[in-house]
């Protein structure tokens, strides 16, 4: 059914339904208490809804989903949200309803209620529209209770009591698990070996494999808690950082580009990834983990530690064509609405394990989530962009200040040395605001027309063209600009200078007149010299403009003696002769004139300025012929004059000034502008309406930011409309991370033991409702879930206690009785044993570089990039061979192209980044073993891993031992050392260490 507003009339079928349903809405919508004033409900108000809007809104039918007999389905309204304002009749859309003039849209329909009820609705309303609870509410509410509410995840974590220690062990994760298995008629595995242990260990925390100089240490060392000691040594290694990091970028689908059809690149993403990897190492609470990555630039907007977090929320593609280029109204809608959509389902899904997305276009058909569930959440980020920004928006701003001040003292530095030392002004300079000796900013110019001054910005033809009629400059220095026609007297100054004789013009007008070459300036060279390039300048006049500069304030401020205005004028434009005029006066006397074309070259100027001269002025004129390409240029315009010998005085000044300017050059040098990441920008939040079936075009009522209602034991998150962006994330991540919340621990302990058996107690990650699996331990993950809280939220003391767990250093092969357990538990969810699992692509790409001896270990920074780059509408990426140290760094610094994965490490699974991963795919599939045997890197980095052995021994035997020591931790039996002789005999080592780097065992944690 649509949506029903005050402005959208109903479908005529379902008037009955919103008539009444308005009304009981709109009486039932308060839980207050207090007095109608000469109302009673019992008396007044309830025999109005039974007799009137019961038949549709009563026990037997409930149209709109509205009921309207009992008090808290009343309150809870209809499918399209409450009809009244409690305390303002006026705002309820109730009484509009049955105040209507129009007979469509008045309810009830048909039989209008009568002025003394309408009445009796409007007072009680105002009063509050209290509605006492009866036994037969609270015997109704008791009935109607949602059974999905009783739901496993969404009640209080509750701890439980550990069950009995058995004789072997007092571990509590122990404890649990044998207790299950002890119930099933199971027994646990006894411990793995060492070489087992710490390759386990080295994958599980680090991703790398051990050395073997690990393994035969570890293997060696006798004292009892060598085991305790492996694992705090590698959860304080720097690599712990980067492992972990790469399963969150999985869930946060991370990657260095935007996807959709542009895919173009985000430069500074990886900083959010190399926050990731520094707060792991750090072990940040788990709480303040997630808090920072909510609202980190909220939090603390001055500190990049918490600003650059935040790039969590902007970590998924993002559709440029739909936010930015497109401009069709609905398409920009629509990508909005998905944008906002994967930044809520990224937060839930990653924190909360929630399928929040099923809720968009309709309630959640498993879980008790509605979709003013979903758009009060979406209204908490409404105020969230994706672009680039400063990590840290305060220093920003006192960069920005202080840059600002340096360069105008450095430009107040530098005039004052010109003026000093030198003995040229140049008035292309000055044309673009700068004061003659270099401090103008290249093709800015001045309106002919209005004498304003111009930023860079190009024109074309001009309007409101008024000829020979001079307007002031934007400075001093400029006296006029004007228009020139003739043949009457040209006033070229304010103050009544003329200047006869010139020819008729079109009076028409193009661009400005420039500091550089005008708007289409065909060429800039004159005789061979290019006056665009450095060291020259261009001061463009078009046809028609004139400039007249005033001497008098030009040389106000410098020491020339007997100056002179030199210049080589030109023509610009494609006329080969007879192309433009151009005019040089001096206080209204022409010193020189001419008629050019592109065939001219260039002519010198050099026109003395007299004691007592004033005004200098330069004319372009269109030859009488209309303008077209009447582009003249004055290249090098500048008044020189000899320098008078400085005093005393003006020496110490000139040493002075050269100081200051050193201190100032040195102090701009030292100044660091604050490095920039891709992330949230915040604004003013833009209004959330729930969507009608999700379609952005089909708007219903307005949701204010707000959070699930299904969490027992934690209060739902409600805050008004005007509420800010940081106000909405710092409240939202509050209430994600608050002690209380159910979902949050419990979700995170599970991806840790996914992490580290292969499979979660619960098997669906992400989903913890109604729609995922049962967790197979549950007073287990209550536990420690519990545990994870009252420990201050440290993930490395988790990871600590499942890895010292007899749990995880269990056997994972020839286990005694393993074909009895196997047939009741085939999947090994009782944990009888350890899980054997398949490296993931990441791990075995630096496996292979670490077995090569090519790894590179550098940390942070931009990710090495193993494609070629090619700048286009739709940028071109194409995949090259990591073949050189710096793509040999860890997968994990990789760039990211999500319009383009790498084939290597695809084919091994590795997940597409358009996607949350919380489960990789593990497949076995032919072109796995194609790829391990002839993938280019493969083959390169079994030369380089061939190169590694000879260096190290000429002995064949030892070759092998080392080879194997390195790929699998260990030395080779008897068979297969004189497997691999033959081999060596048969081929050559390059093959050997191909078919090591083939191997199950290889790729295989146990």
């Amino acid at each position: 059914m649509p949506h029903v507003s005050a402005t959208t009339p109903p479908p005529r079928r379902t008037r009955p339904l919103l008539a009444c349903g308005v009304v009981a809405v709109g009486l039932l919508g308060s839980l207050s208490g207090g007095r109608a004033d000469e109302i009673d409900f019992e008396r007044d108000i309830r025999p109005l809804l039974l007799d009137r809007c019961s038949d549709c809104h009563g026990p037997d039918l409930q149209e709109s989903r509205l009921r309207l007999d009992v008090r808290h389905r009343a309150l809870r309204g209809s499918e399209f949200g409450p009809v009244i304002h409690a305390g303002n009749a006026a705002a309820s859309p109730l009484i509009e309803r049955v105040t209507h003039a129009d007979d469509d849209r008045r309810m009830p329909p048909g039989d209008a209620l009568a002025d003394h009820e309408i009445d009796l609705l409007q007072r009680w309303i105002e009063s509050g529209a209290a509605w006492p609870e009866s036994d037969a509410d609270r015997s109704a509410r008791e009935q109607d209770r949602d059974p999905r509410l009783d739901h496993w995840a969404w009640q209080p974590v509750q701890r439980p009591e550990l069950p009995a220690a058995r004789s072997d062990g007092d571990h509590p994760i122990d404890r649990f698990i044998q207790a299950s298995l002890q119930d099933a008629g199971l027994e646990p595995a006894s411990v793995a070996d060492r070489r087992t242990l710490i390759r386990r260990l080295s994958f599980d925390l680090l991703g790398l494999p051990p050395s073997p100089e690990e393994v035969a240490a570890f293997v060696a060392d006798t004292s009892s808690d060598a085991y305790e000691q492996l694992v705090d040594r590698l959860l304080a290694s720097p690599h712990y950082g980067e492992r972990q990091a790469r399963h969150w970028l999985d869930i946060a689908h991370y990657a260095d580009t935007h996807g959709f059809e542009r895919d173009q690149i985000r430069g500074t993403a990886w900083r959010y990834r190399d926050w990731l990897i520094r707060a792991f190492n750090a072990d940040l609470a788990y709480d303040e983990f997630l808090r920072r990555q909510i609202a980190g630039d909220a939090l603390a907007p001055h500190d990049p530690d918490f600003t650059v977090a935040a790039g969590f929320l902007t970590a998924g593609p993002w559709d440029f064509v739909g936010q930015v280029e497109t401009k069709n109204g609905v398409l920009r809608r629509q990508a909005r609405a998905d944008d906002l959509d994967d930044m809520i389902t990224q937060v839930m899904t990653a924190a909360c394990g929630v399928t929040i997305n099923c809720a968009r276009c309709h309630d959640h058909k498993l879980d008790p989530i509605s979709q003013r569930d979903y758009y009060g959440i979406a209204a908490i980020f409404s105020g969230v962009t994706r672009g680039e920004r400063s990590t840290s928006p305060p220093a920003e701003a006192a960069y920005a200040t202080e840059k600002e001040r340096l360069t105008r003292e450095l430009g107040e530095a530098r005039t004052r040395l010109r003026q000093l030392s030198g003995n040229s002004l140049d008035l292309a300079d000055i044309i673009g605001g700068g004061d003659g000796y270099g401090t103008g900013r290249a093709g800015a110019g001045i309106h002919p027309v209005t004498g304003a001054a111009l930023a860079g910005s190009p024109m074309g033809f001009l309007d409101a063209v008024l000829p020979n009629a001079p307007v002031a400059g934007p400075t001093a220095k400029i006296a006029a600009v004007f228009i020139p026609s003739g043949p009457d007297p040209l006033p070229i100054t304010l103050d009544g200078h003329t200047l006869p004789g010139l020819t008729a013009t079109s009076a028409a007008a193009w661009d400005a007149i420039r500091n550089g070459p005008v708007n289409s300036q065909h060429s800039t060279i004159l005789d061979g010299v290019d006056y665009a390039t450095e060291g020259h300048t261009i001061l463009g006049l078009h046809a028609n403009a004139g400039i007249t500069f005033d001497l008098a304030a030009l040389l106000d401020d410098t020491t020339f003696t007997e100056p002179v205005f030199r210049s080589i004028v030109g023509y610009g434009g494609i006329t080969p002769s007879n192309g433009a005029d151009y005019t040089v006066a001096l206080d209204g006397e022409v010193v020189a004139h001419g008629r050019l074309g592109r065939d001219d070259g260039g002519v010198s100027l050099n026109v003395p300025l007299l004691p007592g001269s004033r005004y200098l002025t330069l004319i372009s004129t269109d030859a009488g012929n209309g303008i077209s390409h009447d582009q003249i240029f004055f290249a090098d315009a500048r008044i020189e004059g000899d320098q008078e010998a400085l005093s005393d005085a003006d020496q110490l000044k000139l040493h002075t000034t050269r100081q200051a300017l050193h201190d100032l050059e040195s102090a701009r040098d030292s100044l660091k502008q604050v490095p920039t990441f891709y992330g949230p920008v915040s604004r003013p939040p833009e209004p959330v309406q729930r969507l009608t079936r999700g379609n952005p075009e089909t708007p219903a009522e307005a949701v204010a930011p707000s959070t699930l209602e299904c969490l027992a034991g934690l209060e739902p998150l409600t805050l008004g409309f005007d509420t800010p962006d940081a106000e909405r994330r710092v409240a939202f991540a509050e209430w994600i991370t608050d002690p209380a919340h159910p979902l949050t621990p419990r979700v995170i302990v599970n991806r840790l033991w996914q992490h580290h058996f292969g499979t979660g107690l619960v098997d669906t990650p992400s989903d913890f409702g109604f729609g995922g699996s049962l967790p197979t331990h549950p007073d287990l993950l209550e536990w420690l879930a519990a545990e994870l809280v009252a420990n201050s939220w440290s993930l490395k003391d988790l990871h600590r206690l499942i890895c010292t767990s007899h749990t995880y250093r269990q056997q994972s092969f020839g286990v005694p009785g393993a074909a009895a357990a196997t047939a009741l538990d085939s999947d090994n969810r009782l944990l009888w044993r350890q899980n054997p699992r398949r490296l993931d692509a990441e791990s075995v790409r630096d496996a292979i570089l670490t077995a090569s001896g090519c790894l590179n270990l550098e940390m942070f920074g931009p990710g090495y990039r193993d494609f070629d780059y090619e700048e286009a509408y739709a940028p071109v990426y194409t995949s090259i061979t990591a073949d050189a140290a710096p793509l040999w760094r860890r997968t994990v610094y990789r760039f990211i192209v999500r319009s383009t994965p790498s084939p290597f490490l695809t084919t091994l699974d590795c997940p597409n980044p358009a996607n949350l991963t919380p489960v990789r795919l593990q497949t076995t599939t032919a072109l796995q073993s194609l790829a391990l045997l002839n993938n280019d890197f493969l083959l390169r980095q079994t030369e380089h891993f061939a190169a590694r052995l000879r260096a190290a021994t000429a002995d064949s035997e030892e070759q092998i031992r080392l080879a194997f020591q390195l790929v699998f931790q260990r030395n080779p039996d008897d068979a297969e050392q004189a497997a691999a002789l033959t081999l060596l005999t048969e081929t050559d080592l390059m093959q050997f260490c191909r078919m090591l780097l083939n191997a199950n065992e290889f790729i295989t944690i146990d």
